[in-house]
């Protein structure tokens, strides 16, 4: 039992508390049962949330929680400060505050190595780095951390932008300042979307500190419609295809053909988005089980017929994240047609190092931008909406497609030797004599692939129809087709867990 109960509370990084482990169903259904105590009372209810996302995060990420609460703490006195002053170079103070606490750990954690080693190659330098934090704890706290590497705190990208717009629209008076520390604490902290988003803005989230607790039968049906297919999306479809094929070619793409080496950028293409479009349907899910609504983040992107469509059905809370805070005050569309092409550029560039301290994301973001730009010079957005002929339509969102898989190989791929093999591969080693042999020796996973590709093409309509007539059927019939659910899940789940893609970002 002892053993039991230091189980239940310690941290395991061999098993953390994640939306695919059994564990997390039944910390959920606690952490609920409790909540109808504590629901009509906000204060209580967000101090309630607050507690139960630290213990998450713990359990998530380990002793990072420390880092979340400086997070927390920082902004919030950041958020009053601007508010409560009225000289307008002390509000600027506070911001440059909020910025240089919450980038400098962001850099530290995200972006020293990477640093360090492009002063080394500058310069000839052969500086060693190591992780100093790291070093502190195992010297005060007996912790065992590796001071050769960095580890990426879980969350910590997406937490520090969520807090960062926080200050900057309460500079811009777009949003008024949470009064009480564990109201803001539980905006921050909301454990459904804290270590992979959405990215939640303050005038999204905050007015509903102030409602009521609701939950109607229908709203019920969506949050468990939403869970449900988030499983689906990331144990039956995203996990079975990377386990079964993705991560061995992408492994080793010198070892396989060019067939095998495109159809693994198709299947990782359907792997990162069931996988992320996943995590955010649960997060959704959950939070509307305790009453709060959190923003749609895809929205079916492979059906966009561009590359601007793309980035607007894509990742939304980011894309609209860089737009609002990185675009636009560059001076975004407002200084000419030239200084524009370089603020979408240098914002894609940056988009692709938030998501890692690597050349293939940079190469990744750069590409993105730059047929974005190429996109805008030519006008093409606007030319594809006049095209009434829908075969134009079908032929561009497949050329949008196709550009975003070819750019998926720089973004999963370890090193930029594993993006050249893959490329070399398939341009020069795709040979059609053995096609068929791959095909019935992989069918399982590409007949996956391609199921996956079409109900993700379906007509917005007929899945809509589907999520709706879940939402009416008996809440018997709810269950059983749930319990069908589980036992498809644990039928196809692979050994061990697998994280969820965004958890590295």
């Amino acid at each position: 039992m002892p053993g039991s109960l230091h189980t239940i509370w310690s941290y395991s990084s061999d098993n953390p508390l994640l939306f695919t482990q059994m564990y997390f169903w039944v910390f959920l259904m606690v952490v609920l049962l409790f909540y109808a105590l504590v629901y009509r009372r906000f204060s209580l209810r967000h101090l309630y949330l607050f507690l139960v996302s630290l213990f998450f995060y713990y359990k998530a990420g380990g002793l990072f929680f420390v880092l979340l609460l400086i997070s927390v703490t920082v902004d919030y006195l950041a958020g009053r400060g601007i508010h409560n002053t009225h000289e307008q170079w002390k509000k600027k103070g506070w911001i440059a505050f909020s910025l240089l606490i919450n980038l400098s750990l962001l850099a530290y954690f995200k972006y020293t190595f990477f640093f360090v080693d492009i002063l080394n190659r500058l310069t000839g330098w052969h500086i060693v780095p190591r992780d100093y934090l790291a070093v502190l704890s195992n010297t005060w706290f007996h912790t065992r951390f590796d001071v050769s590497s960095i580890f990426l705190p879980i969350g910590i990208s997406f937490y520090t932008f969520q807090t960062i717009s926080y200050t900057v629209d309460i500079f811009r008076k777009q949003v008024k300042p949470v009064k009480r520390f564990t109201d803001f604490a539980f905006y921050v902290t909301f454990f459904p979307q804290l270590v992979a988003g959405p990215i939640v803005r303050a005038a999204q989230f905050i007015p509903q500190l102030a409602r009521k607790y609701s939950l109607t039968k229908q709203q019920f049906g969506h949050a468990l419609f939403l869970i449900l297919t988030g499983l689906i999306k990331k144990i039956v479809i995203a996990d079975f295809i990377a386990v079964n094929f993705v991560d061995r070619v992408f492994s080793h793409p010198a070892a396989f053909g060019g067939f095998e080496n495109i159809m693994a950028a198709y299947g990782y293409a359907v792997q990162i988005y069931c996988d992320f479009s996943g995590y955010t349907d649960i997060a959704i899910g959950v939070a509307l089980l305790f009453g709060f609504r959190i923003p749609l983040n895809f929205n079916a992107p492979y059906k966009a017929v561009t590359l601007t469509g793309f980035w607007r059905r894509w990742h939304i809370s980011l894309s609209s994240w860089l737009r609002d805070y990185l675009y636009i005050p560059m001076g975004g569309n407002r200084k000419g047609k030239p200084r524009m092409y370089v603020n979408v550029l240098v914002t894609m560039i940056l988009g692709g190092l938030w998501h890692g301290a690597n050349y293939r994301f940079l190469i990744w973001g750069g590409f993105h931008g730059a047929g974005l730009v190429v996109e805008k010079m030519l006008g093409i957005p606007e030319r594809v909406n006049q095209y009434t002929a829908r075969w134009k339509k079908i032929l561009f969102t497949l050329l949008t497609f196709h550009f975003v898989v070819f750019l998926w190989i720089f973004f999963r791929s370890e090193n930029m030797e594993i993006a050249q093999a893959m490329i070399f591969q398939i341009i020069h080693q795709f040979h059609l004599t053995g096609v068929l042999k791959v095909v019935f020796a992989e069918w399982s996973v590409f007949l996956l692939i391609l199921a996956a590709l079409v109900i993700h093409w379906l007509p917005a309509q007929w899945q809509e129809n589907v999520r709706g007539g879940f939402i009416r059927m008996p809440l018997f019939i709810k269950f059983l087709v749930t319990v069908m659910v589980v036992f498809l899940i644990i039928g196809v789940k692979s050994a061990g867990f697998r994280p969820f893609i965004y958890f590295q970002f």
